[in-house]
């Protein structure tokens, strides 16, 4: 089914609308969660809290890639479930790594309140990696997207890991000179 398709099962508050959803972007939404969590059952959860939170959010303007909509909850999802269990047992971990060395680039105490500044911040990071080179955007967005791990994205792009450690270094430096220059920093 196609995405506008599921979009007004959604805005026609159909019961179909989470079903289809679930069908064409269950498992990737698994995916997102599982790299985060790592618990298979966290991730089922966060995934049957996306569909809810996607049937209580839809915006006033259709999402324009429904998969980046959905994927966006669920991460957002499975980043406080991973907080609160993190915040119990303040254990080290793949995620927590990931976040903290974006830490340097995204202005800290940001308000989540303030909806046009996170857009605008948002559009910022979007309109910097859609300029990157198309390996250094697969890595920085398995890095920080998916929160994969350095050995894995290594791995699956073929360099060694200190190849892979550079790139995420170098994007970096070129996110906050970006941000810096957009005045977002």
């Amino acid at each position: 089914m196609e995405d506008s398709a599921i979009v007004d099962l959604y805005w026609q508050r159909s019961d179909r609308a989470i079903q289809e959803s679930d069908r064409k972007y269950g498992k990737y939404c698994h995916a997102i969660a599982f790299n985060l969590l790592g618990d298979y059952g966290d991730a089922e959860e966060c995934v049957n809290d996306t569909w809810l939170r996607a049937w209580n959010l839809m915006p006033d303007k259709r999402p324009g890639l429904l998969s980046v909509f959905l994927g966006g909850i669920c991460r957002s999802l499975a980043i406080s479930l991973y907080r609160t269990k993190a915040s119990k047992k303040r254990g080290g971990g793949e995620t927590t790594l990931a976040l903290e060395e974006l830490t340097d680039c995204i202005p800290s105490g940001a308000d989540p309140q303030r909806e046009y500044e996170s857009r605008e911040f948002e559009e910022a990071i979007g309109r910097f990696i859609s300029r990157l080179p198309e390996t250094e955007r697969r890595v920085f967005i398995a890095r920080y997207w998916y929160l994969a791990s350095v050995a894995d994205i290594s791995a699956r792009a073929r360099f060694s890991q200190s190849k892979t450690k550079s790139i995420l270094f170098r994007t970096r430096g070129k996110l906050r000179k970006y941000l810096r220059e957009e005045g977002l920093c």
